[in-house]
């Protein structure tokens, strides 16, 4: 994961400018966003906001629209006024959608069904640095009415969808983001979920609400009893380079590149 990342990068609407800083002093990473969260009357608002209101480029990036609209275009335009070098594109669905994007990192959002399908391609462009995926784009993409049943779990095709850009971005070595949790007022399920998505590999959630962002963050924060036993697989690891025993468990490779990514994730928090 690039030191520029964090576990819980927030959203924020391009055309609510007087939110930007606000953002940026909840979370390390925001995702400035020309898109979904923008009222199509509000976009032009929202251009200006982002050349007139610039956050650290460093820090931030900006969700354009997707490649096959209009705004794309007038979004991009709106970029080279500004200082900003990392974009999220919506509803990324092929290689071909990045060919424009070469002078940008970018974060591929594969939120439909052709996107999903094609994340491993999609992951493996050069400037691509990671992905996302969304559940209630790729819903509507499949003509779906419901991406969770009613107790909150995800349908199987949308843990599908989760699992195939987790793996694509895992194979290419790129980041992966989990979906943004819908409901604000839900702090157990945004654990739990978020909870899963580190367990499971994923370097970070996004957030759509400044509240939900430490809700993530100790979520992806390993826990003490966790820290104590990475350091102790990896020092006794630093002894015995073959596999051997600890308080009775067997430890080998993969456990102790696990331990070794539970202290990665330790000292990012």
């Amino acid at each position: 994961m690039s030191n520029w990342f964090e576990a819980a990068p927030l959203f924020c609407p391009a055309d609510r400018p007087e939110r930007y800083e606000k953002a940026a002093a909840r979370t390390t990473t925001v995702i400035l966003d020309l898109e979904d969260a923008v009222a199509p009357d509000r976009k032009a608002l929202a251009r200006t906001s982002l050349i007139e209101s610039p956050l650290d480029p460093a820090l931030t990036i900006v969700r354009v629209n997707p490649v096959a609209t209009a705004e794309f275009e007038l979004d991009l335009a709106a970029l080279a006024q500004t200082d900003y070098r990392r974009l999220m594109l919506a509803k990324t669905e092929s290689v071909a959608d990045l060919k424009r994007l070469a002078r940008y990192e970018v974060v591929a959002l594969c939120e439909t069904a052709a996107g999903v399908v094609m994340a491993a391609e999609i992951a493996r462009v050069d400037h691509v640095v990671g992905l996302m995926w969304g559940s209630e784009d790729l819903m509507a993409s499949m003509g779906g009415r419901s991406s969770r049943h009613s107790d909150g779990r995800y349908r199987d095709v949308v843990r599908t969808a989760r699992s195939n850009v987790l793996l694509a971005s895992a194979a290419a070595g790129k980041a992966a983001i989990d979906a943004v949790y819908m409901d604000t007022t839900d702090d157990a399920g945004l654990l739990d979920e978020s909870s899963d998505a580190a367990a499971t590999g994923f370097s970070a959630k996004a957030c759509i609400h400044p509240n939900q962002v430490e809700v993530v963050r100790a979520a992806f924060r390993p826990s003490e009893s966790a820290v104590q036993w990475a350091q102790r697989v990896i020092a006794a690891a630093a002894e015995d380079q073959g596999v051997f025993l600890l308080d009775g468990q067997m430890i080998d490779g993969p456990l102790v590149k696990q331990a070794e990514s539970i202290m990665r994730r330790s000292s990012s928090q």
